[in-house]
């Protein structure tokens, strides 16, 4: 298991889903977290979950968007536990029946898209390293997507999005790698969060399964135990990477699956 004793970590989008797992995971891991989410209560309720664990956790309100609330956000982490060591920037927006393709997808889906996916990791990253580097490195992951790695007829804000953030990925590993500071994206396919459960289709759930290399849809776990593990000195040679946490969705040719 990985340890993650003495570590600082922040993770967004946290107060539900992927990003809830993952604060909890890091937690039982050993780390003392920041759960930061759109709703400062939802974050806190999370928070205290971890704490009648026995873990240690604080809940955090943020809009990733907003600079000044994201700085607040890292101030929020060195002010309860001194200093930071690790950062998800978890916390995206997909518009599951607006974003279309690039003729027919209205502007302000575009902006919103990228302002969440791209500009929240982007002043992630800005204010975090700098904390990172007082205690020596650290290690940033960024979650990321499949429609980042292979195209889809629709969904081009946040396919796009998620192409850039592995450029932001590789630029950040690129630039403070040699000052200890690491950084990784996590590409990811159908996750059964909550939302995905309400969200999708069954038929096309089914559809996504049949089509995975493995027998089943991913778990929220499956995310949140990689993520620990890149956090972890355990993955000290690991940076710049876009890891498939996919079932291998993205491993094979789609005309031949069948």
């Amino acid at each position: 298991m990985p340890d993650l004793g003495g570590k600082v970590a922040i993770v967004t989008g946290a107060a539900s889903g992927i990003g809830k797992t993952t604060a909890e995971t890091l937690a039982r891991h050993g780390a003392a977290v920041v759960v930061a989410g759109h709703s400062e209560n939802g974050a806190e309720e999370v928070a205290a979950e971890i704490r009648a664990q026995g873990g240690t956790a604080i809940g955090v309100g943020v809009e990733v968007t907003d600079e000044e609330q994201v700085k607040a956000m890292i101030g929020a982490a060195v002010t309860a536990y001194g200093g930071l060591d690790c950062l998800h920037n978890n916390a995206a927006a997909t518009k599951m029946h607006r974003d279309s393709d690039v003729v027919n997808v209205a502007t302000e889906v575009w902006d919103e898209t990228m302002a969440v996916n791209l500009r929240g990791p982007f002043f992630g990253c800005k204010y975090a390293i700098p904390e990172m580097l007082k205690r020596g490195g650290g290690a940033i992951v960024n979650t990321s997507s499949a429609a980042g790695l292979k195209a889809e007829r629709i969904r081009v804000s946040y396919g796009v999005s998620k192409a850039a953030l592995h450029g932001l990925t590789r630029h950040v590993a690129n630039a403070y790698g040699k000052q200890n500071v690491r950084c990784n994206a996590i590409a990811l396919g159908m996750i059964l969060t909550e939302a995905a459960e309400r969200n999708v289709e069954p038929k096309m759930l089914a559809y996504l399964e049949e089509h995975n290399a493995l027998a089943r849809l991913g778990k929220t776990a499956d995310v949140a135990e990689v993520v620990a593990f890149l956090f972890s000195d355990a993955a000290s040679f690991i940076t710049g990477e876009v890891i498939a946490v996919d079932g291998g969705f993205t491993s094979h040719l789609p005309a031949l699956v069948d």
